[in-house]
């Protein structure tokens, strides 16, 4: 069952990266959701969903990064929520609704959940889970081919950069979450975390291929005149 306000336009539901290791909901009460996924960045662009950067990004030109994400554990992470492990949990947690209805587990199992609405420019669907824009930033402002064609122009445009800022993604894969597991990761000196942005990120790997970067515009236009001359 889907929660009302998800069905409601003006209502945004985006989780960073749960479901990204398989999270379940967080044990966090109704007041601290806010300072769970994007509600608690700071936000000065609004949000599109991921079906705006497909245009661009479900290309093979570009690398398909939208492949790579339909079929990885973000795009599932709402769906999880209805898994017989979330389900045993939101019991033992005592919650007051089902994991797919509780502001405590959809803080980080879908784009946008507690974020205002009028930084929601297109709505968002909570069965697409944790989209891009958790990620690299509500992208209205930097959506477009000849801003993102300049990753400085992009940045400033809000594009965020989660190479250099991993607290992106902690906002959701910490120790707030019933499943974490302090142990998961082994450092190179041997040392033990819960949370590696190096191996984690390697696990969703969706580069763009290097010739492309900064060069897609006109790379796209040449590959349009080679289908037209093939027709």
């Amino acid at each position: 069952m889907i929660p009302e306000q998800f069905q409601n336009p003006g209502f945004v539901v985006v989780a960073l990266l749960a479901g990204f290791l398989g999270f379940v909901p967080a044990t966090v009460s109704s007041e601290e959701v806010a300072h769970l996924g994007d509600a608690s960045a700071p936000l000065a662009h609004d949000f599109v969903g991921a079906r705006k950067c497909k245009s661009c990004h479900g290309k093979e030109l570009m690398g398909n990064q939208n492949a790579t994400w339909q079929k990885g554990p973000h795009r599932r992470s709402f769906k999880t929520l209805a898994s017989p492990e979330s389900l045993r949990i939101g019991r033992e947690r005592d919650l007051s609704e089902s994991p797919s209805e509780s502001p405590e587990c959809l803080a980080c199992h879908v784009t946008a959940f507690g974020v205002p609405a009028e930084r929601i420019w297109k709505p968002l669907q909570a069965e697409e889970g944790v989209q891009c824009e958790s990620c690299h930033g509500p992208g209205r402002d930097y959506r477009k081919k000849k801003i993102m064609a300049n990753l400085k122009n992009a940045r400033k445009k809000g594009l965020w950069d989660p190479d250099s800022d991993h607290g992106i993604c902690q906002r959701c894969h910490n120790d707030s979450s019933p499943t974490f597991d302090p142990s998961r990761y082994t450092l190179i000196d041997g040392t033990s975390v819960g949370f590696d942005y190096q191996q984690a990120a390697a696990r969703i790997a969706h580069p763009i291929p290097e010739h492309v970067k900064g060069h897609y515009i006109e790379l796209r236009e040449k590959q349009k005149e080679e289908e037209e001359r093939q027709k």
